[in-house]
């Protein structure tokens, strides 16, 4: 992390084994199946965790001796004490009800065995006494060893014995970790295993990091998905705070759904002095490497990946939220060859040191800021469009599938560069109800806006177009589902409620045991990542609590100026950056058309025929031409010419007559002006969105 980044070829260290034979192999998987050999003999790794095992327990011995007679004592006056009250007897009076009757009686038997015990007791003293002149102290030691014996096994701890746990229990936090039993005893107690199940440890509890940790496997058909929903009631059962106790399953090879990681923290892991985030020691970084993003409970690093997904981050305002999405935005400053859009609808000073370095720059929460918004996003949907273009005339060593690599993005000549859309407070242009006329049909500038961010969504990580979004109202009025159900990285800090929480991170994700309005509010920057990639917590992790890397605005100045160094020294900068604010002409009618007919799952329907085939036969054309002949049409397409009318009259397309040149002189024949084709095209395109916003609804 500390110096310039340097590019370089993956280096491979390995050593050449000879393969071990058929019948080596044999041997091996039959040592391993045998039932009687002890399984610490079937592998290295057994073998040396008995070894532990066996030392730990040599080492605990004499206090677990000491521990099983105390208990042993307790145990056996309670037996005695019960005995000489004669208190089987009494209590078979009492549910006769002739305890009054029976008490003479009683009496008489307490007497009499207070005779024997006191007996027993001089008889064993005087043989004793006597054997002790006779042989010396070795009878006292010998009757001290067989006694304490006894005892000790008289108070082994054993499951439904009575008398083996104490009245008045000590503190329980971290006893697990020296007594299995104590582990057991609270999953029991919060009802994830039952009264006759219990526990197999996988790897014994062991320090790991500023905690403990332990592997379990659970009974069969009970699951590690409902230990992570109860965590609550596990916390509580081991007496640590929620915080404090991580619970993973293990996936993956060696994992299975009833195996369980655990844990427990020594203190709170999310309180301290903030993160330093570590871009500030790196002059340099590759977009296409993860970002660093803050830390987890077990003080691991996590990483965000940002290229080929996108991000949402929601919160409550004064949660940090603005300050994540920095940390994420920090690794594309500070590659010289990513692009940025950067709109801000608070209108503050928190995106302004980007301003110097952005592609695209807007700030401000008004009409004239959310059109701007709109010119730009149309920009970016008409370029993705002729990236694909692009990148289907390459040969396949250049580009081997319709994907960008890194190669292609710092390729000047190529023009494709990592182009991410950065967008805090993104319900300010998302609710924005101003109509306008788009296709000859009124519409929400809103709900346009909304619709251009779904197909960057959707079509642009391919392309090489990242979109991060923030917002302090993760409603399902404010992001539509259609956008929402697409983003792919989640971060959610405190939100008010679980359907907040569920709205950022997905659906049923509190019963999974991840809900971000659990979080602390003196947790500041601490929230929930659900990330779509793989991090250092593992790639089957569904989702984990991250404390966020720190970034105030000083520092956010100093990667922006950073980035503007390096984007002049190597003479990237360009857009908002240079002075030049004007966004390139873009034909607005593909554009709608690409996001009625640019999806492959089914989000909207294709064009209707025949205005799909009129289309694709045009091409470009449908932009350079002005009028085309119906003759032309009725060949290429090979339809009736009667019905062609028809269905194109259904569509607003009226067919008129006009002059066209043939040959030195000109002729009048009848056709459609490309500009009312253009015009069907743009509301077949709203018709199709306001049918899904319906079906939103």
């Amino acid at each position: 992390m500390n110096g310039d980044l340097v590019p370089a070829e993956r280096v491979l260290d390995g050593e050449l084994v000879a393969e071990p034979s058929t019948l080596a192999r044999r041997l091996e998987s039959g040592w391993r199946r045998a039932r009687a050999v002890p399984p610490a003999l079937k592998s290295r790794q057994a073998l040396r965790l008995a070894v532990k095992d066996a030392l730990g327990w040599f080492v605990r011995s004499p206090g677990r001796f000491l521990g099983g007679v105390v208990r042993g004592g307790v145990v056996a006056a309670r037996a005695w004490r019960r005995w000489v009250r004669v208190r089987d007897y009494r209590e078979a009076a009492e549910q006769s009800e002739k305890l009054a009757d029976k008490f003479v009686e009683i009496r008489a038997l307490t007497l009499f065995r207070w005779k024997v015990t006191g007996a027993v007791f001089g008889g064993g003293a005087a043989v004793l006494m006597v054997l002790h002149l006779l042989y010396g102290s070795v009878v006292l030691w010998s009757a001290v060893g067989a006694a304490s014996v006894a005892l000790a096994v008289t108070g082994r701890r054993k499951d439904g014995s009575p008398g083996r746990k104490a009245v008045l229990a000590g503190p329980r936090t971290l006893t697990w970790t020296m007594d299995s039993q104590v582990l057991v005893d609270a999953f029991r107690d919060a009802k994830l295993v039952g009264k006759d199940e219990t526990l197999r440890l996988v790897e014994r509890a062991a320090r790991v990091g500023d905690g403990w940790a332990v592997t379990v496997d659970l009974p069969a058909t009970r699951k590690a998905a409902d230990v992570i929903k109860n965590r609550d009631a596990l916390a509580s059962a081991l007496a640590v705070d929620e915080v404090q106790l991580i619970v993973e399953r293990v996936r993956g090879r060696g994992g299975h759904a009833g195996r369980v990681f655990l844990w427990v923290a020594d203190e709170d892991p999310y309180s301290g002095p903030p993160l330093r985030t570590p871009l500030l020691d790196v002059e340099q970084w590759d977009a296409w490497r993860p970002v660093p993003f803050g830390r987890d409970a077990r003080n691991r690093r996590i990483d965000l990946p940002l290229v080929w997904t996108s991000l949402l981050v929601g919160a409550i305002p004064r949660q940090g939220k603005t300050f994540a999405t920095r940390l994420a935005v920090a690794g594309l400053v500070l590659d010289p060859y990513t692009r940025l859009y950067v709109f801000d609808g608070k209108g503050g000073k928190d995106w302004e040191a980007a301003e110097q370095i952005a592609h695209r720059y807007v700030c401000g929460d008004g009409n004239e800021h959310a059109y701007a918004v709109r010119d730009h996003l149309v920009e970016l949907v008409a370029e993705v469009q002729t990236r694909y273009a692009r990148m289907a005339t390459l040969d396949d060593e250049v580009c081997p599938e319709s994907k960008i690599t890194p190669a292609i993005s710092r390729d000047a000549d190529l023009g494709m560069p990592v182009t991410a859309v950065v967008i805090d407070e993104v319900q300010v242009f998302l609710e924005n109800p101003t109509r306008e006329q788009v296709g000859g049909k009124k519409t929400t500038l809103g709900a346009y806006v909304a619709d251009l961010l779904t197909y960057l969504v959707r079509k642009g990580p391919a392309a090489g177009v990242v979109v991060v979004l923030a917002t302090q109202r993760p409603d399902s009025n404010t992001i539509p589902s259609r956008l929402r159900a697409v983003l792919g990285s989640r971060f959610a800090l405190r939100v008010m409620d679980w359907r907040d929480s569920n709205i950022v991170l997905g659906e049923q994700m509190n019963t999974r045991g991840y809900d971000a309005s659990t979080l602390l509010p003196s947790h500041k920057g601490v929230g929930i990542l659900r990330p779509d990639g793989e991090t250092d917590a593992g790639a089957d992790t569904v989702a984990m609590t991250v404390r966020t890397y720190y970034m105030p605005n000083a520092e956010w100045r100093v990667i922006c100026g950073r980035g503007r160094a390096l984007r002049e020294a190597a003479r990237t900068l360009a857009g908002h950056a240079v002075g030049d604010d004007a966004p390139r002409p873009v034909d607005a009618v593909s554009v709608v058309k690409a996001l009625v007919s640019g999806t492959a799952d089914g989000w909207v329907s294709e064009l209707p025929e025949p205005l799909a085939a009129v289309v694709d036969h045009l091409g470009e054309e449908l932009d350079e031409r002005g009028f085309v002949p119906t003759a032309e049409l009725v060949e290429a397409l090979e339809v009736d010419t009667v019905r062609f009318a028809r269905e194109m009259g259904e569509l607003g397309c009226k067919p008129l007559r006009q002059y066209v040149p043939d040959g030195e002189s000109t002729r009048r024949v009848r056709g459609y002006l490309t500009a009312d084709i253009r015009a069907a095209v743009e509301r077949v395109a709203i018709d199709e969105i306001g049918s899904q916003d319906r079906d939103q609804a």
